[in-house]
């Protein structure tokens, strides 16, 4: 037992796939979008056989090139740069700090090591200008022996964060290679010493000669400082005005002593004058008559006692009296003796003051003027020193100088000498292959995508929706092997044309599917309003309307509607030549009233309800023919027929379909993909829309599945006609 699918049942499963396939979204969902990544992707699919060819003939070209290149060697020797050793063994050399500057003080020896001082012995003991084949003509050879030497296969180089040098010579020859960069090394050496060397010569010499104008000069300040010394007759005045100084500045304080005692004992005398008992009282004498006072206090209250007992004409009153007299007589004399005593003390220290007052002035003016020799002797003095101080610097710098010099710093070394390569560093044949697929991965991929980028031709709906505003309301395979022939798409209603592992019959299935999907999508696109004619028009010939209008013809005719199929290019008639028909009668003749458009008719055979008509003889005068009786035409047949198809020329260029466009239902421009120009369709599109032409829509002919990843579902025909195969039971 056996199960077959017809073709209608087919259709009717697979169908609203492909409707959802190519109706795509709205237009104003589409326009805001940008395009997707995945397109890239795509693109990269679309293009991988070109990306990969591409990426290995690079990676085989630069395995054949690296292959060819003459091997080449390195060889590096290591410099060990301490920066802890001082440059010199004894002076200020020796004890110098350490100063903060190891990539100033690393960059200046890379420079130096690349200096032509450095490496011109080198180059010439290697011979490296033969060697690299760079001989100079004869005219410039002087010129080429004067300019600086430069090694372009020599680096200097340090790695990060080490006091390291290393000298790195690239040669074919790997012996050369090692030869070269420890030549380099030691001539870096040799010449960092002379030029110390040359330094200190120059040093010496520079301080030799000044030396002897030092000499001079310390031996005429050495003179003048003797012959002072002999005239002051003292070997240093210094010390004696020293003496001096605490001389003047003891008298100073005598001196200041005496005149305040002075001025103290002529207070003094001065009350002693007056002769008043209380200056004599506090005066230096003034305890004596303090004592005569209390002798005298005690006789007069004896007295008064003797009085007031005995009476004046006792004799202790007599006596009491006696004593009164005596003390007082006694007390006379010590006044007078006190005034005497004041008066030669302010003498003598009034003598004494005068005396210590020329004593400091003899003092202060002998050591004003010792004090001026002694600033005279002092000035010859340092003057002497200084000499023979800086005498003694010199030649003492002078010895350290030369012994510095002769002093190899060891604070610059090989560390590590350089020797032959065993592996060459260029060409690195895997590092070049992995660069060459990188880069010509990235540069294939970058040209896919530019190409697509720059492609401004048509290619799937999304672009359409995207750049023109407008829907794909279908897509129609390629098919190569059916050469336009509508018999081999569409049999009889109701047989099936797909066969067991017939490929061609399946890519004719598939285009005949797309054809009634299209088909579909114009019916039943506007419900409310109905579509009861269509012209199918393109923007340039060759993008297969005329294959679309008949096939879409016979498929509405399938359906069993009542179809009639107008041939409306009158300049290159087509339609007749696609179904075998003669074409010597048709729309011409209509147009020119020459018989009625019914009597012009052809039925085709198989399908009833499909009538054709035929463009008939092709006239110039097309776009003036199509302006008299088209209209009519079109609304009479439209009454009679369930889907007039009108295949007009190419829109741009010719008149004629502007007028065919406003006479219709519904407009369908047809266009190839990857061939028609975005910018022909556009302009298609502002016209249709400036003669306000009802446009259903567009329709992309001749689509790949490796034209875009929306046409992916042409890929699987094949598996649903699978599922669908005749088993048996």
């Amino acid at each position: 037992m056996t199960n077959e699918i017809t073709e209608k049942q087919f259709t009717q499963i697979i169908e609203p796939k492909l409707l959802s396939f190519s109706a795509g979204p709205p237009p104003e969902q589409q326009e805001d979008r940008g395009i997707p990544i995945s397109h890239y992707g795509w693109i990269l699919r679309r293009y991988r056989w070109k990306i990969l060819g591409f990426v290995a003939v690079a990676v085989i070209a630069t395995i054949l090139i690296s292959a060819r290149i003459t091997p080449v060697y390195e060889a590096t020797a290591t410099i060990d740069v301490d920066r802890q050793v001082p440059p010199g063994v004894i002076g200020q050399e020796a004890n110098r700090a350490l100063i903060n500057d190891a990539d100033q003080f690393l960059a200046t020896q890379i420079k130096l090591i690349q200096s032509d001082s450095v490496l011109r012995p080198v180059a010439r003991k290697q011979s490296l200008a033969m060697r690299e084949n760079r001989t100079p003509l004869p005219a410039n050879a002087a010129r080429v022996e004067a300019a600086p030497m430069l090694l372009p296969n020599l680096r200097v180089t340090r790695p990060p964060n080490t006091y390291l040098l290393l000298i790195s010579y690239r040669s074919p020859d790997p012996a050369l290679a090692s030869e070269v960069a420890n030549g380099v090394a030691e001539s870096y050496l040799e010449h960092t010493y002379n030029i110390r060397i040359r330094s200190s010569a120059s040093l010496s010499n520079f301080m030799e000669k000044q030396l002897e104008e030092l000499k001079a000069k310390m031996e005429t300040s050495s003179m003048a400082l003797n012959h002072f010394e002999r005239e002051l007759n003292i070997i240093n005045p210094e010390e004696k005005t020293n003496i001096l100084s605490a001389r003047l500045l003891q008298l100073n304080q005598e001196y200041t002593n005496a005149e305040a005692d002075r001025v103290r004992k002529e207070t003094s005398w001065n009350s002693a004058k007056s002769g008043s008992l209380e200056s004599a009282q506090v005066s230096t004498q003034g305890e004596a008559l303090k004592r005569l006072m209390e002798r005298l206090n005690d006789a007069e209250q004896k007295f008064v006692e003797t009085a007031a007992h005995y009476g004046s004409g006792h004799p202790e009153y007599r006596k009491a009296a006696a004593q009164i007299a005596e003390v007082e007589k006694q007390l006379k004399a010590s006044r007078e003796n006190i005034a005497r005593r004041v008066q030669i003390e302010f003498n003598d220290a009034s003598h004494r003051e005068a005396m210590l007052k020329k004593a400091v002035g003899d003092t202060k003016a002998e050591y004003d003027r010792l004090n001026v020799n002694s600033f005279e002797y002092q000035s010859l003095k340092r003057e002497a020193e200084a000499d023979k101080k800086l005498y003694e610097e010199l030649i003492r710098k002078i010895k350290e100088a030369g012994i510095n010099a002769g002093f190899q710093n060891s604070g610059i070394r090989i560390a590590d000498l350089a020797r032959p390569a065993l592996n060459p560093v260029f060409p690195n044949v895997r590092l070049n292959a992995m660069m060459a697929f990188l880069v010509s991965l990235l540069l294939a991929m970058g040209l896919a995508i530019i190409t697509d980028l720059l492609d401004n031709t048509i290619r799937d709906p999304e672009q359409v929706a995207r750049t023109l505003s407008t829907t794909v309301i279908g897509t129609l395979p390629v098919v190569k092997s059916w050469q336009h022939r509508i018999g081999s798409i569409h049999g009889p209603a109701g047989t099936a044309l797909l066969h067991s592992g017939d490929s061609k019959n399946m890519a004719i299935s598939s285009y005949g599917e797309a054809i009634r999907t299209l088909r579909n999508s114009i019916l039943l696109a506007n419900i409310d309003r109905r579509i009861r004619s269509l012209l199918v028009t393109s923007a340039s010939p060759g993008e297969g309307k005329s294959t679309t209008a008949a096939n879409l013809s016979v498929a509405h005719a399938e359906q069993g509607k009542k179809t009639l199929l107008i041939d409306g290019d009158l300049r290159r008639p087509s339609v007749h030549r696609r179904f075998g028909l003669s074409g010597a009668t048709g729309l011409s003749n209509v147009l020119l009233g020459e018989l009625p458009w019914r009597s012009a008719l052809i039925p085709l055979e198989g399908l009833p309800d499909l009538h054709i008509l035929p463009a008939g003889p092709p006239s110039r005068r097309a776009s003036d023919l199509v302006g008299r009786g088209l209209t009519e035409l079109l609304e009479e047949a439209a009454a009679e027929y369930d889907l007039v198809i009108l295949d007009a020329p190419p829109l741009l260029g010719f008149a004629e379909p502007l007028q065919m466009a406003t006479a219709v239902d519904g407009v369908l421009v047809v266009t190839r993909a990857g061939e028609t120009n975005r910018k022909a369709v556009a302009s298609v599109l502002r016209t249709l829309e400036r003669l306000r032409a009802p446009v259903v829509g567009v329709a992309l002919n001749e689509v790949d599945k490796e034209m875009s990843n929306n046409y992916y579902y042409y890929g699987q025909y094949g598996k649903y006609q699978k599922y669908y195969q005749t088993k048996e039971a």
